[in-house]
């Protein structure tokens, strides 16, 4: 059974409502997923993520990379003091910087980027129209704004904010 929060029993809704409010909104995102599964910008990522897979270039240009990112990893493990680490981290960004011209690469990165972009607007738009102050993931590395760990002013407790 379903157990209602104290904001929600205050409007009176019972167990059984709530229950139908989540399958209601269980059946809203499942829709809302299927809009965005066949939308174009995911077509456009599957197609060049089965380009990237049928590509012998791309696929020999993904070995490298793992190849060179392996190495790199190993000498890692030893810090900058390994004797190789400097030559293994420019193997890296070369293996990189091949695979980046690889044409299906560079779109299926784009592609990927641009779902990437749209999953997080939809999940913003989620949960701030519930709050402002509900914290969204992002995969971006270097977030904007004043959320958690930028500077700005919150209280999350994570010792970087003021």
């Amino acid at each position: 059974m379903l157990k209602s929060l104290p904001a929600a029993e205050a409007y009176g809704d019972d167990s059984l409502e709530s229950g139908a409010d989540m399958s209601a909104i269980a059946a809203r995102a499942f829709e809302l997923g299927d809009l965005i599964k066949h939308s174009a910008l995911t077509e456009d990522y599957v197609y060049w993520k089965r380009s990237v897979a049928s590509s012998g270039e791309a696929q020999l240009r993904i070995r490298e990379f793992l190849k060179a990112k392996d190495k790199f990893v190993e000498c890692e493990r030893f810090g900058r003091f390994h004797p190789d680490y400097n030559e293994a981290l420019d193997q890296v960004y070369e293996a990189e910087a091949k695979l980046e011209e690889v044409e299906e690469v560079r779109r299926f990165k784009a592609a990927e980027h641009a779902v990437d972009l749209l999953l997080r607007e939809v999940s913003q738009l989620i949960a701030h129209s519930v709050s402002e102050s509900i914290k969204v993931p992002d995969n971006d590395p270097n977030p904007k704004g004043s959320s958690c760990g930028s500077g700005g002013s919150c209280s999350c407790g994570s010792g970087g904010c003021g």
